[in-house]
Order: C-alpha cells, then structure tokens, then sequence
C-alpha cells in the first residue's frame, strides 16, 4: 500500500500481497485551538501507516461528534467536513486492517454511548484474546446495556470499546472511562496503542510490551498523543516523552494524570525500525533514519559485492542503500524513478498494466545503469514477487549484474501484534534457503543482514526487542490457530480474491467498495 512519502517498496507490483503497516493514533486536548485540523494534519504525517479509512472524533464537552469514511486522510476530509468539527479535544486514526474487514463499519475512532456520556477510541495494533474478549462482552450484552455491548463492526477495537463503556462496580453502578479503563486494559492481551476520549478528558494507553510506538507531546495549549514523533513535529508540538509500557495517560483541565495498569515488560517491534515507522521518527530514543542507514553498513560489511553502483528501491530501502554505499566505498546513485502521483487506488490496473508491472510505479534510469554491475538494497523479502520482477526490469534496461542485499534477516514468520504479512505457506523464506531465494529472484546473489547487526543497528537491547517474526520467539504466549486471525468475527472475509493468468492474486473491487450500499 502507498505510503505518505509516495509509495512503499511492496507494493510497486499491483495486486501483490504485501506487509501491511500498522494503524496510526492521533489525539489532542487544546482548548481555544482548531483541534480537528491539528487531527488532520497529525494523521497526515501518519498516512503511511494505514491507508484504508480515516476518521476523526471531536468533543465540544457536551458531545461528541464523529467523521470517518473510506479512503485517504485527504480523500475523507475537506475544509467543510473539518469546520464541522468543533471542540476543545479530538482523537483521529488512520487504518490498515488487521482485525475485521475493510469496510465503514469498522473504521475508527470507535465509537459508544455510556451512562456518563460517550467514548471515541482508536487503536493501534492487534489483540490476541479477540475470542476471549468477544465472549466477555457477549455476556455482558445479555444483562448490561444494549447501547454499550451490542457489536456492530468485526475488529478488536470495537471490543475494547464496549468493555470500557460497560463497566460497572460492587454494586452495579456504571463507572467513567477513567474508572474503567485500569479494568478493561489488563484483560487486553497483545499489541495495543490507544487514544481514546470521553466528553472532556483525553486519554492515551500502551500495551506491557509496547509493541506500537506511541509519543506524548505538549502545545502552547495543550497536549498531543500520537503514534509517531513526526506527528508531534508537524502540529507544531514539542516532544515531552514517550507512553510507557503499561501506562495509562488522563489529560484534561485539571491537567496530566498517569497511572501503571501494568507491569512494564518492554518488547518494542523490530521492523518498526527497518519499514514500518518514518525515517524522521524516534522511537525509545533511537533516529529510524539513523538505524536504517547503520544496517546498511553493517550488512555491507557482513555481504559485500563486486560492484559499479548501490542503487536503492524507493523509498524505505534508500536509507540503507545509502549506508552500504557508505561503508563499501561503492558509488551510490539514483538508479530508479518512482511516480510519486501513484497513490492508492480504487481502480484495478488491467490486465495489460498488471503485465507491465512494477512499470507503473518505477522506472530505470537506462543511462545510468546500462553495463553496470548493481547492488539493489531493499528492506526486507515477503513473497519475492517484487524483488523478481525488479530484477528482471534491471536486466532488460541493460544492468550486467544484479546483487540484491536486504537491510533485515529474512522474514519466516508471521505477525500477530498488528502488521498483516503473508501467511506463513507464502513467506518465500519460510521454505527456500537465502541461495535458492536468490535463484528464484534471478539475481547473481542475495544477503541478508544477520538478526544480531540489525539488533545493534537500532541501539536497543535484544530483550527489548520483538523479533518473532525472523525467529518465531514471540513475546507473549498465543492461543490456538483457530483463535487467530483476521476474520475471526466474522462469517466470511468481506473480500475475496482472484488469480489473473500472470498469477498475481487481485480484489475484484477495491478495498470498501462491497459495503458502498450500507453508508450512511
């Protein structure tokens, strides 16, 4: 899926299956600010972790008012849509799916009515106790109050929603948000980075492992909560801290409160640092663009090549591309030319289109690499099917050799804390050795960096780290297969998928058309 900064490495051939980031996060409370368009722009800056719906919810202190729809954060909102939106506090999110289908219904921020008034929540991640949770609230519908439990969309969030709008004490009173939440988040188990907000108080929460980033920064008026520190920097906010680990944040007039629910038990995610966040964000401390450029060097020390020129695939493989040239003492050049216009769409190429390829999306530089000997640095491998037709792009654009390096060890297992990769039969590294990938991408060599050089490329401790999925250690224990998985509330996947002749699988319509009928 294309990513804020023009498009993203995996998906420059159409219809490949490709890992999907992470949703992004975004609140404020800023009384006497424009907080829905401080949202919007905060969700701009996060646009490349999820591209499929966008929402944002307001609070005036008496209500609360919410915007979602289909689509890119600039496709959702527009100057009246945003004016509508009046209030001292706001939450927005922008969403991949890693829970439910891609429909309206389970756009977010989520939204409930409770006893003492309403709750918007967005969430970044992925549970593992879904069918736990969802049988927790299936009994509370049966005696609580139907606008609090009743489930109307098929992801984690709406779950986690219901549970903090239902909650009551000893004696059956229904309790606030602030009240409830110590209760609900313990029950949570996996990925999840929250904001969330009742009528007058912004909320932030971080999972005990702090799989997602989440960053807390300060306004000359206010507070904001985001996924990413880029978000901070462009709504003008200054850097405060990050959420810690099983931290619940309350922010309101009364000022910032925070409380442990948990017990911090770090496990930040690795590929964080290699592909999902921005290059221009810190996470525990740590520049992505400055670990990037660090496993590029440190994979041309454990890989060199004989080579004319590092090229890189744009846009998350350049920074490494620049550090292997660095530290190989081989030229870097632009080898590559991207259309920064092709974005996420909901017209399906065509036939002869898919058979161009990644030709839609990247083009060579004949002059550039015509007899040369290339080092292609790309982040990581899924199913190969971008790599192989790059590859051959090069060779027919007249490059003498090709040597592809990936700046991340390959990827052999799945992910189940909030990034949708292919499922473990599809992962080409699952079942090839690094040679055979190689062979099959029709390179004269292939390299991966080694899990221990991409661990001290990001400065963070490898118990800290999650890894599983380069080796299958996940940090938390999971429930049975049968338990997980992205349609697991839902009878069917809303979507289905078909094979064209070139074998690349495709939608039939684009993600949220199916449910066009059902919108309000």
């Amino acid at each position: 899926m294309p990513r804020g900064d023009g498009l993203l490495n995996h998906d420059l051939l159409p219809g490949e299956n490709v890992p999907q980031d992470a949703c992004g996060v975004f609140g404020v409370w800023a009384p006497g600010e424009e907080v829905a368009k401080l949202t919007y722009f905060g969700l701009y800056a996060l646009q490349h972790r999820g591209q499929e719906s966008a929402g944002i919810a307001v609070s005036n202190g008496s209500q609360i008012l919410v915007f979602k729809d289909m689509g890119l954060v600039s496709q959702v909102f527009d100057e009246t849509s945003l004016s509508s939106l009046r209030g001292h506090l706001a939450v927005g999110h922008t969403r991949y799916s890693t829970t439910g289908a891609s429909v309206w219904e389970n756009a977010q921020p989520a939204f409930r009515a409770t006893a003492h008034g309403s709750v918007a929540l967005g969430h970044n991640g992925n549970l593992v106790n879904t069918h736990e949770l969802s049988e927790l609230v299936a009994v509370l519908a049966e005696s609580g109050d139907d606008r609090a439990t009743r489930i109307a969309s098929s992801n984690d969030t709406d779950l986690i929603t219901a549970l903090l709008a239902s909650q009551t004490d000893v004696e059956g009173k229904p309790l606030g948000i602030e009240e409830a939440a110590p209760l609900v988040l313990p029950r949570a188990r996996g990925a999840f980075s929250l904001v969330f907000m009742d009528d007058h108080t912004l909320y932030a929460a971080r999972d005990p492992q702090g799989f997602r980033p989440l960053v807390l920064g300060r306004l000359e008026r206010g507070w904001v909560v985001a996924s990413e520190t880029a978000a901070l920097d462009i709504c003008g906010a200054s850097f405060v801290r990050e959420v810690e680990p099983g931290e619940l944040v309350a922010i309101d007039a009364d000022g910032l409160r925070s409380t442990q629910f948990a017990k911090a038990n770090p496990k930040g995610c690795a590929f964080e640092y290699v592909y999902v966040a921005r290059p221009d964000t810190d996470i525990a401390g740590r520049n992505v663009y400055l670990s990037r450029v660090e496993m590029g060097r440190k994979l041309a020390a454990e890989a060199p090549a004989n080579a004319d020129l590092v090229i890189a695939t744009p846009e998350s493989g350049t920074p490494a591309a620049i550090g292997y040239a660095e530290a190989s003492g081989i030229p870097y050049g632009s080898g590559l030319v991207k259309n920064s216009y092709v974005g996420r769409t909901f017209i399906q190429p065509s036939q002869t289109i898919r058979q161009l390829g990644i030709r839609l999306k990247l083009n060579p530089l004949r002059e550039v690499i015509q007899g040369r000997r290339l080092v292609v640095v790309d982040d990581s491998i899924v199913r190969g099917n971008t790599q192989r037709a790059l590859v051959r792009m090069l060779r027919e654009a007249g490059a003498a050799e090709v040597h592809v390096r990936i700046s991340s060890p390959p990827i052999k297992w799945p992910c189940f804390f909030g990034i949708d990769f292919a499922n473990r039969a599809e992962l080409i590294a699952n079942g090839l050795s690094v040679e055979e990938i190689g062979k099959s991408l029709g390179a004269e060599s292939l390299a991966y960096i080694s899990t221990n050089a991409m661990i001290e490329a990001t400065t963070i401790a490898k118990p800290n780290l999650c890894r599983a999925c380069f080796d299958g250690e996940y940090p938390i224990d999971l429930p049975d297969p049968e338990l997980l998985g992205k349609h697991l509330l839902e009878e069917a996947p809303a979507t289905t998928t078909t094979s064209d002749v070139d074998g690349v699988r495709t939608l039939p319509t684009g993600p949220g058309g199916a449910d066009a009928l059902r919108r309000p």
